[in-house]
């Protein structure tokens, strides 16, 4: 069973486990959003029912799988002549949505809360684990007590010291150099036509 969404000015063609980007959507992931406006519901094989703007009754279920941003897109204005250049950068909000069920009646279904019974399971072993890993953690801590202390006793001896380092001589000043004399500029030719006489 397949339906026509409308959601974020945009419309969508979804069927049960599509997985599709809309524009954002209020909800943290795991969570499920309802969509009542349904433009068309059809099966394969029969005809599609087409709603009057809208079908009447018919739902869309959808699992928020997280909330992320497009690509960026890069915003570039000008005028010519006028030296006017601007550049922005753009990331549009999006939410990703796994479609749970099509319904035509509008019953929800039941999927969503084996999935977080599921969830709380996992969170159980998470817990425990973390106390496995601490317990572990202390064992090798107590070994390393010891170590710890010797290294201490030998970062408290004194260093040898260093003589004082002496500074280095000051530069002489450099002697000064006497200016050659440039030689004297050469006189121009004189203008043809205009020699002597």
């Amino acid at each position: 069973m397949f339906a026509v969404i409308k959601t974020g000015g945009k419309q969508y063609r979804v069927a049960k486990d599509d997985k599709i980007v809309v524009e954002k959507l209020v909800g943290e992931s795991g969570a499920m959003v309802e969509f009542n406006d349904v433009l068309m519901i059809g099966e394969s094989g029969k005809a599609p029912t087409v709603g009057t703007p809208m079908v009447d009754k018919a739902a869309v279920f959808a699992e928020v799988l997280e909330q992320s941003r497009a690509d960026k897109i890069v915003v570039f204005k000008k005028k010519r002549r006028k030296n006017y250049r601007r550049t922005r950068g753009h990331r549009q909000d999006q939410t990703v949505l796994r479609i749970l069920d099509v319904s035509p009646t509008g019953t929800k279904p039941k999927a969503p809360a084996k999935a977080k019974t599921a969830k709380k399971d996992d969170s159980g072993d998470k817990k425990a684990a973390p106390k496995k890993a601490a317990e572990e953690k202390e064992a090798p801590k107590k070994e390393a007590a010891p170590k710890a202390e010797a290294k201490k006793a030998e970062a408290k001896k004194p260093a040898a010291k260093k003589p004082a380092a002496t500074k280095p001589a000051a530069k002489k000043a450099a002697p000064k150099k006497t200016e050659a004399k440039k030689p004297a500029a050469k006189k121009k030719a004189p203008a043809k036509g205009k020699g002597k006489e």
